[in-house]
């Protein structure tokens, strides 16, 4: 049995934001949001086998979660009985506590989906069921927590909510959908601080990017109807794009580079590209190309050097950010999950556990190590490149493997 977290009125210890280092994963997706490592020095070719594995974890549960990477410490999630539980680990994987979050989902798909967020010493996490809560970091004690459909009249899709929570400044911001689309808590004490304007779309399964384009922050989700738009001060509504609808699977989180914003999706919906562009109040999103050759279902996508690498049906695709060509179209490992460190991606097939190891280069495929590890069922999760080492999550298995190459950085 898991035991009871007794709850805190207040956190009682924080960590300092200034001491979160340049190797740290410190959210879904990596420091900035986009599915890229800030890690050099990397092996180009892994040995016979794979790299070395430095541990391996059971028992974290089912499910779908990557891990988070911060001050010393791993986390993730998983469905353990009937509860979603929350596991952090330190760098040799040895348990520093493991806390019950609530109800997991138990439905269609069952198994964790949200990784944990980072920040300033607290972590952030929201379940399938809707349960968003704030925790200690580094005790696991909970600081405050708000069930969203009661909260904001609101309800999860077929397969429940699988966002991770995104931290802006001082604001923790998810999806709830239709009357309360995009919504804002301080992130110190989870009291609302706005409701997004002028956009009544259901909820999907990606989750909100921030970034600022000519002097305008704005927060970008993928929704069920489209790809959508607001200010990150105030949750006005500023731009939509339908093109990007994705029924019945939105999962794919939206990814932002130099004033252009590209989304995609499975079941056929493939992608479109938009140029922004700002003038007085007004943000323009510009329709600059759309595409079939991303379909993409869960796998996500990243922006290196102008071009866009990511999952396409039951293979891996690279096309030019600015016109839409595809530069090549290989099969790799398969379907499956991507990231990117130190010129090379890291692509991690959904079925076998198989990872590989490709040139990011439009020039052509090129494949120079792969290894698979062990699980059962499909694996959802991203891989994770922090601190010179790989993390692979296989459903209720957690591996870490030393991917460090001569020059890396000590």
């Amino acid at each position: 049995m898991i035991p009871r977290l007794r709850i805190p009125l207040v956190l009682t210890t924080l960590l300092c934001a200034s001491c979160l280092c340049a190797a740290d994963w410190p959210q879904w997706r990596g420091p900035n949001r986009d599915g890229k490592s800030l890690d050099t020095g990397l092996l180009k070719k892994w040995p016979a086998g794979g790299p070395k594995l430095l541990w391996h974890v059971q028992g974290i549960g089912r499910g779908y979660s990557s891990v988070a990477v911060a001050q010393a410490t791993v986390y993730t999630t998983g469905l353990i009985e009937d509860q979603l539980v929350i596991s952090a680990f330190d760098m040799n994987g040895k348990t520093k506590w493991r806390v019950p979050h609530g109800p997991g989902w138990t439905e269609e798909h069952p198994g964790s989906r949200a990784t944990p967020t980072i920040d300033e010493g607290r972590l952030y996490l929201l379940s399938g069921p809707g349960l968003l809560a704030c925790y200690n970091a580094r005790t696991g004690e909970r600081a405050w927590s708000i069930d969203l459909p009661e909260t904001f009249q609101s309800q999860p899709g077929k397969w429940g909510y699988a966002e991770s929570v995104l931290i802006h400044k001082n604001l923790a911001i998810v999806t709830p959908g239709r009357p309360n689309c995009i919504v804002a808590l301080d992130k110190r004490n989870g009291r609302t601080v706005w409701r997004s304007r002028g956009v009544h779309d259901p909820a999907a399964y990606s989750s909100c990017i921030a970034f600022t384009h000519q002097g305008v922050d704005m927060i970008v989700n993928l929704t069920a109807h489209g790809l959508v738009c607001v200010g990150a001060d105030d949750g006005q509504f500023l731009w939509r794009n339908d093109r990007a609808a994705a029924l019945p699977a939105g999962c794919p989180t939206p990814v932002y580079s130099d004033g252009y914003v590209f989304a995609a999706s499975g079941y056929g919906n493939g992608g479109v590209c938009l140029r922004l562009s700002v003038a007085g109040r007004s943000v323009r999103a510009t329709q600059v190309w759309e595409t079939r050759e991303m379909d993409c279902h869960h796998g996500g996508f990243v922006i290196v050097d102008g071009c866009i690498y990511g999952n396409h049906g039951r293979g891996w695709n690279c096309l030019d950010l600015h016109t839409g060509r595809q530069r090549w179209f290989a099969r790799g490992v398969g379907k499956g999950s991507i990231c990117y460190a130190d010129g090379m991606l890291y692509t991690y097939s959904e079925i076998g556990g198989r990872i590989a190891l490709v040139a990011a280069s439009p020039k052509g495929f090129s494949e120079v190590s792969n290894f698979a590890v062990q699980g059962r069922g499909q694996s959802f999760a991203h891989p994770v490149v922090a601190g010179g080492t790989l993390y692979l999550r296989y459903d209720d298995n957690l591996y870490a493997y030393d991917v460090r190459g001569p020059a890396f950085p000590h």
